[in-house]
């Protein structure tokens, strides 16, 4: 059954939910409502039929799953000022950075199923990476919130003193594998290819070595060994990157990364 579904914070995050909503049909437009001080840039999604409104507390009244998409240092106010209309029909999804389930259940100050999210800028293409921390909820109720993120790319479930390594992995992840085709396109430059040229080879050959990966379930090394031949060209490429560090320092990357995270 479909529930009514109010998101509160109408900025990116939030505006890429709502359309990654929209476009899955997981939901019909006037299920959602969004919420924003200024709603005059929530114009495009108002013409849709997405319910839009300045008035949390109206939103959350009206709804019956809430996902709160707002910056960390309102998360207190913001939650203080709905907290009022919430009830037992109500299941309350953070997708706030660093901001702790208990920490939220103290500000609402009753016993509700609370989920924490962490999804990815590619929520907004429906190919999100979203990790999900659970509290106080049931199987149908975390199944229920597993299954609208699904619609918005893959979803793991995992105990919430993982979020901040899942954060690294996955939201800081983007980030390493834009550099990585960055630096493929410059390569590519550098060997003969016009930029635009590069840059499709370069983000086609990473998605599809990825969906073999989603596709086939196979381990990395399973498909390096499909294409480094004896004394090819791969094999040499890949030796030399490794000689320069390539593994080593994505590792410690993404080590001194969390270390940023888990330590403040």
């Amino acid at each position: 059954m479909t529930k009514k579904i109010a998101i509160i914070g109408g900025g990116n995050l939030g505006t890429a939910i709502a359309e990654g909503l929209l476009k899955s049909k997981f939901c019909e437009p006037a299920d959602i409502t969004i919420t924003k001080r200024n709603i005059a840039t929530l114009n495009d999604l108002s013409a849709r039929g997405v319910n839009i409104t300045s008035d949390n507390a109206l939103a959350v009244r009206n709804s019956e799953l809430i996902i709160l998409a707002v910056k960390p240092f309102q998360v207190s106010d913001v939650v203080a000022g709905f907290k009022n209309e919430l009830t037992d029909k109500h299941l309350l999804v953070s997708v706030v950075t660093g901001v702790l389930i208990s920490e939220i259940g103290s500000i609402v100050e009753k016993r509700l199923p609370v989920f924490r999210a962490m999804p990815n800028t590619a929520i907004a293409i429906q190919e999100s990476m979203t990790c999900i921390s659970v509290t106080n909820a049931s199987e149908e109720q975390s199944r229920y919130v597993k299954d609208l993120f699904a619609t918005l790319g893959k979803v793991s479930m995992i105990d919430e003193k993982l979020m901040e390594a899942a954060t690294v992995l996955g939201a800081c992840g983007t980030a390493f594998a834009m550099r990585y085709i960055r630096a493929n396109i410059q390569g590519g430059i550098e060997i003969g290819f016009d930029a635009l040229t590069a840059s499709l080879i370069a983000a086609q050959t990473v998605k599809g070595a990825a969906e073999l990966l989603l596709q086939k379930g196979t381990h990395p090394e399973q498909e390096i060994d499909k294409v480094t031949t004896p004394k090819g060209c791969t094999i040499v490429g890949l030796n030399e990157m490794e000689h320069q560090g390539f593994s080593s320092s994505l590792i410690k990357g993404i080590a001194t990364s969390y270390n940023k995270i888990s330590k403040g």
